[in-house]
């Protein structure tokens, strides 16, 4: 009797070619998105989808070495929001990527926010994912950006799939899904007045099976959490809340330590995992075929609020 074949046999069966039009696509967005702007930049978070548009910038602007290296810096800096509340692990991972591509990132510090008085939280273990856009509109206004380039994807959620890909932003930084611009042919209308910027999502047509194949043709590298690992945590919810100094067990609760990952990253207060073994990219394709929710809605506590919650935020100027 024939072995069982594993993961990694069975990733190549799978059919890459719509990879390359993805790729190509998004290439093609970003080399339109610089030329169109003058003050761009890409949201990076250290994130997976995040690392998957800042390789895609690489392909789009810099060339090869004979060793297979990305040679030259990006013609824009890659901008992040740190709430002070984003796990260790990721904001290592994004200062160590950083800096072994010798690009320059921005980063916009919600404590200073704080300090300011433009954000005020009700209590210190508040949730600060929401508040993340008053950081983003000051650094957009303190760097004059007119564009941002980002990593969300259609497939995410509700209020995303509404989004095109180039998405339109006032002088308030709202944005008003009534008033969204065609994008018949693949021509953009990217005009903006003073005040005034744009959100591009060169992977907004991506789902997350794309990206992670993408993730693992590519040789992505990621955070640790992405993949399995032995965690404590909390079953609240019917979410597992991983134990940390922001999030502590309320009385009552048990914490156990459970094998999991994440599918996504943000601020730790709103951020869980999921049970997995998936401990490398082809492992957790595997398991990504078999899904039947959404990352943010089997993850995202701030996404359950309400169903119109993540597009509330967006008309106040959310990523």
């Amino acid at each position: 009797m024939n072995a069982p074949l594993k993961v990694e046999q069975l990733l190549p069966e799978l059919d890459h070619t719509h990879l390359d039009w993805l790729e190509e696509e998004a290439i093609f967005i970003l080399r339109e998105t610089v030329a169109a702007f003058e003050r761009p930049a890409l949201l990076f978070s250290g994130g997976k989808d995040s690392c998957v548009v800042l390789r895609l910038a690489e392909k789009a602007f810099k060339k090869k070495n004979a060793q297979g290296q990305y040679e030259g810096r990006l013609p824009f800096p890659l901008l992040h929001v740190d709430t002070g509340h984003n796990f260790p692990e990721v904001i290592e991972f994004r200062d160590r990527r950083v800096a072994e591509m010798g690009e320059r990132l921005i980063v916009g510090d919600l404590e200073d926010s704080i300090r300011r008085g433009t954000v005020r939280l009700s209590h210190p273990l508040e949730s600060r994912n929401g508040h993340q856009t008053v950081a983003l509109l000051e650094a957009i206004e303190e760097h004059r950006f007119d564009v941002l380039m980002g990593g969300a994807r259609r497939d995410e959620e509700k209020a995303r799939a509404k989004e095109r890909i180039f998405s339109h932003r006032d002088s308030f930084g709202q944005w008003q899904p009534k008033e969204q611009r065609p994008e018949l042919w693949t021509l953009f209308n990217t005009r903006i007045k003073p005040g005034e910027h744009m959100r591009a999502f060169p992977i907004s047509n991506w789902t997350e099976l794309d990206v992670w194949l993408y993730i693992a043709r590519e040789n992505i590298p990621l955070p640790d959490l992405y993949f399995a690992h032995d965690r404590e945590v909390i079953r609240r919810k019917g979410l597992l809340v991983p134990l940390t100094e922001v999030t502590p067990a309320l009385p009552g609760e048990t914490v156990e330590t459970v094998e999991v990952r994440f599918r996504t990253v943000g601020d730790m207060t709103c951020t869980c995992p999921v049970e997995s073994p998936a401990a490398s990219a082809a492992e957790i394709v595997a398991e990504t075929l078999q899904v039947t929710v959404s990352e943010r809605g089997a993850t995202r506590m701030d996404d359950r609020t309400s169903e119109a919650s993540m597009e509330r935020r967006k008309k106040e100027g959310y990523f």
